[in-house]
């Protein structure tokens, strides 16, 4: 599946803590902290850029759906 190559940071973190158990920590200069406690803690830094590069956002999203046990174009389906 194609990654969408318009998508800001900000959308990203709203999607993720909607749809995927993560919340909004904290904001260190233009990176977004979101965190989740399920399955295991762990914590993501998203760029607030808009729009995010292709090799940025496919590295959060492949690091989501490693730590959720998912394929990258399950996170990838719900943002369309």
């Amino acid at each position: 599946m194609k990654l969408p190559r318009d998508l800001s940071g900000e959308e990203l973190a709203k999607h993720l803590c909607k749809r995927w158990g993560y919340q909004r920590i904290h904001q260190v200069g233009s990176h977004v902290i979101l965190q989740t406690a399920q399955p295991t803690p762990h914590r993501i830094a998203v760029p607030a850029h808009t729009p995010l590069r292709i090799g940025t956002l496919n590295a959060i999203l492949s690091n989501v759906a490693s730590h959720k046990n998912v394929a990258k174009e399950e996170i990838l389906k719900d943002l369309r």
